[in-house]
């Protein structure tokens, strides 16, 4: 089976992509939702977590505030370290067992701080989603909410968009429309198919 490492920075449009790759019925492993669930599900990792950062990134039902934790970890590299050292360990093992549940000719990872990663996930190809940094920033914004100071803030804290170049074999440029991009899905879906017969 091909395992594809899909990445790219904030606001890149990672999720329309991975949603096409999805209407092929590609599975897909997913590292944040993987880290949302074992925060949701691991009394262990929350109780981890709490006890490097504190009671305060906590709401008012004791479960975790993502948005607050963001917020610190984004300006603070030391404590952003802290907490990858929580969960990165976790995921990548639970990335590992994934894997090996799928039958299918390719799969996809989604790992949008592949590049900044210190774990070595499995994968065969580096599938990045690249968009400039001016479209990034305005799709973040209007995404999330944000200003664009915090999305800055996440985009400098990423790795920069010529590493993430020289890390990929496959690339999409997501600065077009979604038909551009479906096209380019489309193209990459039969060539990851071909690479497994």
């Amino acid at each position: 089976m091909l395992i594809v490492a899909l990445t790219g920075g904030i606001g890149a449009g990672k999720s329309a992509a991975v949603d096409m790759f999805r209407q092929y019925n590609v599975p897909v492993i997913d590292t944040d939702i993987i880290a949302r669930e074992l925060v949701d599900t691991d009394q262990n990792i929350l109780e981890s977590i709490t006890a490097a950062f504190g009671n305060d990134i906590l709401d008012d039902k004791q479960q975790l505030d993502r948005g607050k934790l963001r917020q610190i970890v984004f300006n603070d590299t030391q404590k952003r370290e802290t907490l990858q050292n929580i969960l990165h360990p976790r995921i990548h093992q639970q990335v590992v067992h994934d894997i090996e549940t799928v039958s299918a000719n390719y799969c996809i990872i989604v790992i949008p701080l592949l590049v900044e990663s210190q774990h070595e996930y499995p994968h065969d190809r580096v599938l990045l989603i690249d968009a400039d940094e001016s479209t990034q920033l305005e799709r973040a914004t209007n995404r999330d909410g944000a200003s664009e100071e915090s999305i800055k803030k996440i985009m400098a804290a990423q790795a920069s968009r010529k590493e993430r170049l020289a890390a990929a074999i496959d690339i999409i440029d997501n600065n077009g429309s979604l038909e551009d991009l479906q096209k380019q899905v489309d193209a990459l879906h039969i060539k990851y198919s071909a690479l497994t017969k």
